[in-house]
């Protein structure tokens, strides 16, 4: 199964500050940090964990045969110091393909987003700068191209122009008529999301547009949220993972099933710095958690 994430990808800086300030005020921030971001690029980082698996004798990490995974991006020029960074922050020993990321070669600098944690709340405010051409419904093309007769494969949208990403759907159901396809549909006021959503297989909506919920197992007074920043990028990971590589044929994860998983990774998440550890674990705790089918 070939996993192929679609949208853009960002260098963050991380100002964590004890309250939100107000307007046409200073404020001391207590920490910066330096990270890649952007929704795919994270969602991607918590797969590769979740795909991965240790090797007993040797201690090696293996992929799991059953998942590769993608990334389809507009970064810098591939010898900039940006898209370097970007290439790095997934580890020496990734996994993930750029083989389909579309490279402008007149641009040095990554996709910027600036964000405001405040440590009272545990809330991230966030701030996006991207100068990069956006991809086009050729390029893409090209890119879906690629994948004829590589067998299933499961695309993700992150949903952020909906009149491209829609076109790029039905090039995707053209090309290849077997394909998954995912989209985040987030801001409700953002024209063309509703005909999008209706193109997709599966529709991951933000919270304003939420009806449903599938509560947190533990506590409130037992979850520290540490950083907010990825929560939603790592539940879209859980699902994806448990949709695509969490069972086999013989015994595939339902949709509940998928849904505690995403949860219960998120819940983790937002009580760490970053994702490190992650998919260890989350994998952990669900094999010791018996598992009931309704």
């Amino acid at each position: 199964m070939d996993i192929v994430m679609v949208g853009a990808c960002y260098l963050d800086t991380i100002l964590t500050v004890p309250h939100y300030p107000e307007e046409d005020t200073k404020l001391r921030a207590s920490n910066l940090e330096i990270r890649r971001g952007g929704n795919c690029p994270n969602s991607l980082e918590v797969l590769q964990q979740l795909t991965v698996r240790q090797d007993d004798d040797s201690g090696a990490r293996q992929s799991c045969p059953r998942s590769r995974l993608h990334l389809v991006a507009c970064l810098p020029r591939q010898d900039s110091r940006a898209t370097q960074q970007v290439v790095q922050s997934f580890g020496k020993d990734t996994t993930i393909s750029f083989k389909h990321c579309i490279y402008r070669e007149e641009a040095t600098e990554a996709a910027s987003s600036y964000i405001i944690r405040s440590k009272e709340t545990g809330s991230r405010t966030l701030v996006n700068y991207n100068a990069l051409d956006e991809m086009t419904v050729a390029e893409f093309e090209a890119i879906a191209r690629d994948f004829k007769g590589e067998g299933r494969s499961w695309w993700h949208f992150e949903g952020r122009i909906p009149e491209t990403t829609l076109e790029c759907v039905r090039v995707l159901r053209r090309l290849l008529p077997g394909a998954k396809i995912s989209v985040e549909v987030e801001k409700p006021g953002r024209k063309g999301l509703r005909e999008l959503a209706a193109e997709a297989d599966v529709v991951f909506y933000s919270k304003v547009w939420a009806e449903i919920h599938c509560p947190v197992e533990q506590q409130p007074d037992e979850i520290i949220v540490v950083d907010s920043v990825g929560a939603g990028d790592t539940f879209v990971a859980g699902m994806l993972y448990g949709l695509t590589a969490g069972g086999d044929e013989r015994a595939p994860w339902d949709a509940h099933r998928c849904v505690r998983f995403a949860v219960d990774l998120a819940t983790l998440k937002v009580q760490r710095e970053g994702f490190a550890g992650l998919g260890d674990d989350v994998l952990h705790s669900s094999m010791r958690r018996p598992v009931t089918r309704t």
